[in-house]
């Protein structure tokens, strides 16, 4: 479980880099088109210092082409931040739904580890009984044991005692 936690904390991270480089990316593509309007403002500065109308209005017709493509370009770089987003939102609603899950699995796993506990616990008072019983058991037929063999040697020594009044009889 351990691993679990350490493999979806590292994806996390990762999902967290992704996240911090799109907004890094977002910055720049931001710092890019203040950078654009700049150039765009000083070439528009040049073109109103230019003599010729003819090359300003060229001029002007180029960088509208340009503003155009950049548009473009910036709406297709939009779009793939949102899809990015969306991608990391599903990610997230997915981390947190598989976070659950994991939640309501640990929380099984405990229960099911008190059960454990609780049916070892119940298992070592039965053996620590029987084992007392056992013990018992064996105090007794030892004590018998005991009484066996004496009356064992009581009984050798009278069929001694017999045998040696049969033979003076």
């Amino acid at each position: 479980m351990e691993a679990e936690f350490s493999e979806m904390r590292n994806e996390l991270q990762s999902r967290d880099s992704l996240w911090r480089r799109i907004q890094l990316d977002c910055h720049q593509l931001h710092t890019e088109l203040l950078k654009i309007k700049e150039y765009k403002d000083m070439q528009e500065i040049q073109i109103k210092h230019q003599s010729s109308h003819v090359q300003l209005t060229e001029h002007l017709e180029n960088k509208n082409t340009e503003l155009l493509l950049f548009a473009e370009s910036q709406e297709h770089q939009q779009e793939e931040l949102n899809k990015i987003r969306n991608h990391v939102y599903r990610e997230e609603q997915s981390h947190c739904s598989e976070q659950e899950r994991m939640k309501t699995e640990i929380s099984d796993l405990t229960e099911e580890l008190h059960q454990k506990e609780i049916t070892i616990a119940t298992i070592m008072e039965k053996a620590s009984l029987l084992e007392r019983q056992l013990k018992m058991e064996l105090e007794t037929k030892d004590k018998l044991l005991a009484k066996q063999q004496l009356l064992e040697f009581r009984y050798q020594v009278i069929k001694s005692e017999n045998t040696h009044l049969k033979e003076m009889v």
